[in-house]
């Protein structure tokens, strides 16, 4: 073409060696997820760079300029079809509304306010404990937008702070991001998990509710479903704590929408396994995982949170609304994606001359070999929007749930750690942690692995 040679995909790998190339473009993005990732994925082994073109929606939205080359990264080879987000779902839950989203400075979060900052908010209020991540993301939003920006120094366990907000922001959506989710640290800080994120999200969800929030979408996760650790447990517990609230707006008539979303692995979240890999890859290995059979679901950071909006905006008050999550990946092989990516070899018993090594270094404290997203897929129903699915509420456990709560506030209080964890699992399942598919491990052989 105009004198350019063109050669066919089948020539490639003869074409690296020959010419000696060190790094490939991938200009075509609107090439579907599985046969982009087939490319990335036999390109991985050749030890050369790739870069590509930005995805044809984010060209499209305005997000990326075709002049910005990306580096491909382990999102390009996950093999999931995204799929365009409804434009009308969008405006309906972010256009000229005062909007509130808590742990606005950890990844979902600061993720859900670049993305309502783009669709013209009356007001965005950020809430967020940590200094850093407040200084950061309002900085950020502040240089890209033009639009009022609210940020508040604080926890969610705040009561006084969190009806002061209330009180004065006229807030109508709130999108509840803030948990501790790190599941190592949770577990062997169990008291701390349970105030922040079943009191903490009871304290802002009352509050919402009394002030006549319109919406109300708590970030929920997998690890919810059948927990065998206590982050899981807490997430469950926040979950019901919505529903009960949900529930009550029905009963009362107000109108009010309150619902959880529930999604597995984000890609590149803080504290999560894709940044502990690059940075072991980087310093030369080994790359750390707990077990060659571990399967998690992940999806992109930007996808989750256009997904959580738009079930924020299908809710009926009381859903709980999976992510289709596609198909699991194993752990294993999510490193050895990565350490190819890098333009590195896996050292193996087939390779031994490779450059980094995978160390399989046991499970962590109630960790999961596998996670789920529902608890029965029987009753799971689609939703308008394809990637979106709707579970229906537990009320049969919500019946106890105030009595079981006063419990778990007294052994809060009294910082008994061991009736604590006893109630919060009891009410659930009527197991202990640990129990069934999880296995108790010491954190001190644990604490490097990813999940």
């Amino acid at each position: 073409i105009g004198g350019t040679r063109i050669y066919p995909p089948g020539e490639l790998a003869n074409l690296i060696r020959q010419l000696g190339i060190q790094e490939v473009i991938i200009c075509m993005p609107s090439l579907s997820a599985a046969k982009r990732q087939n490319i990335i994925t036999d390109l991985s082994t050749h030890g050369i760079a790739i870069r590509s073109l930005p995805p044809l929606n984010d060209l499209a939205s305005g997000r990326v300029l075709i002049s910005q080359l990306h580096e491909v990264d382990i999102g390009d080879i996950l093999g999931r079809s995204s799929v365009p987000a409804d434009p009308e779902l969008l405006d309906t839950m972010l256009n000229g509304r005062s909007i509130l989203v808590t742990g606005a400075g950890g990844s979902i979060g600061s993720e859900l306010c670049e993305l309502i900052a783009r669709w013209s908010p009356r007001k965005l209020i950020l809430l967020e404990a940590s200094e850093f991540m407040l200084y950061q993301i309002e900085r950020k939003l502040k240089k890209q937008y033009d639009i009022p920006i609210v940020p508040i120094l604080g926890s969610v366990s705040d009561e006084a702070l969190v009806n002061r907000i209330f009180g004065t922001e006229s807030v109508q959506a709130v999108f509840h991001a803030a948990a501790h989710k790190h599941v190592p640290l949770v577990e062997a800080n169990a008291l701390e998990g349970v105030r922040n994120n079943v009191f903490g999200t009871r304290t802002i969800a009352r509050a919402a509710y009394e002030a006549g929030v319109e919406h109300f979408v708590l970030i929920s996760s997998d690890k919810a479903v059948r927990p065998a650790n206590v982050m899981g447990a807490t997430k469950r517990w926040a979950e019901l704590v919505i529903g009960q609230l949900a529930r009550r707006a029905i009963a009362e008539e107000t109108g009010q929408k309150f619902c959880s979303v529930r999604f597995g692995n984000v890609l590149a979240s803080n504290g999560s396994v894709v940044p502990l890999f690059k940075e072991q890859i980087a310093q030369g290995g080994p790359v750390t995982i707990t077990d060659n059979e571990m399967t998690r679901y992940f999806m992109s950071i930007h996808e989750a949170a256009e997904l959580i909006v738009q079930a924020g905006a299908l809710s009926q008050g009381g859903d709980t609304f999976i992510l289709e999550m596609g198909e699991p990946m194993r752990i294993r092989d999510l490193a050895e994606n990565m350490i190819r990516l890098s333009g590195a070899t896996v050292r193996s018993e087939e390779n031994p001359g490779g450059d980094i090594a995978i160390t399989v270094i046991g499970r962590r404290p109630a960790e999961k070999l596998s996670e789920e997203l529902f608890y029965d897929p029987d009753s799971v129903r689609p939703t308008r929007f394809p990637k979106i699915l709707r579970a229906p509420g537990d009320h049969r456990i919500n019946e106890r749930l105030n009595e079981e709560l006063e419990k778990l506030a007294r052994a809060l209080k009294e910082q008994n750690e061991v009736e604590l964890r006893k109630i919060l699992f009891e009410f659930l399942s009527g197991r202990q942690p640990g129990t069934g598919d999880a296995k108790i491990v010491p954190i001190s052989r644990a604490k490097d692995a990813g999940t």
